[in-house]
Order: structure tokens, then sequence, then C-alpha cells
């Protein structure tokens, strides 16, 4: 398959989870032309995919995965868990911890963090990549509430 030419979208701005795996899976794929479709994808139908996706080190697209977790962490605490619900983001933590993985486990950590001190977001960190670029712990200081 030629780079770019994954054509297994219905509806690229509403993917299901196996058209997503399909995607990510192929390692000559490109994602769809369009501004910030990494935001559209950061739903509670995605999540778990995304965290299937994160946790496979043989995944092309394992980076992307992250990333779109890290969004969700990030819009879920910032916006007080009325766009994920908090036990969704639990559940997602809970089955973080299960995967093995480094770098999801990094992610559970530093969404744990933001969690107990909110002040740590900062949207180039969580919704431009900076994390999954410099994957570093996040190291919350005391609590300023």
């Amino acid at each position: 398959m030629a780079e770019g030419s994954f054509t297994g979208f219905a509806r690229p701005a509403v993917p299901t989870p196996q058209e997503i795996r399909d995607w990510a899976l192929d390692p000559y794929s490109t994602a769809p032309e369009g501004r910030q479709w990494d935001l559209t994808l950061a739903t509670d139908e995605l999540v778990d995919t995304w965290l299937e996706l994160a946790a496979d080190p043989t995944c092309p697209k394992r980076s992307f995965a992250l990333h779109v977790l890290y969004i969700y962490a990030g819009d879920a605490v910032r916006t007080n868990f009325r766009v994920h619900a908090r036990k969704r983001v639990d559940r997602l933590l809970e089955r973080a911890a299960a995967s093995r993985d480094q770098y999801v486990e990094l992610w559970a950590a530093n969404t744990k963090a933001l969690i107990r001190q909110p002040d740590l977001f900062d949207y180039h960190e969580w919704c431009n990549g900076g994390l999954v670029r410099g994957p570093r712990r996040l190291n919350p200081g005391p609590s300023r509430k």
C-alpha cells in the first residue's frame, strides 16, 4: 500500500474502533486530511482502542495513540470530568496499570498527577504532543488548593 493511501474510513471524522486499528497497524498510512483530526478522536467510544494500540510496541502509530490518550485525559481533567466521566477515566487507568508498558504506565502516572493537581495542565504538553515527544514523569508540587 502506498503511503497515505489508506481508504478504510467510511467517515474519517467518526471512525470505528476497527477502522482505527486497521489504520494504526498500517505502517504506510497517514492521517486523513483535515485539521486537528487527533482532537476529534479522543472519545469515550475509541479510548479503549487507543490504550490497546499505545501498549503495543509493534504498532506503527503507537506515539499517535499515546498522544490521543493524553488529549483524552487532559480534556477530562480540565473540564472537571464533564467531557469524560471520572469513573471512565478511573477504569481506563486501571486497564493501563495492567498493560505493563512503560509508556502507558507513564501516561497513567501523569494522568493521576494531573487529577491530583489540575494546574499541571499545559495545552502544549497534553494536547499538542509535548509529553509524547518528551516523555517524562510530571512531579506535582504541593497542592495549591
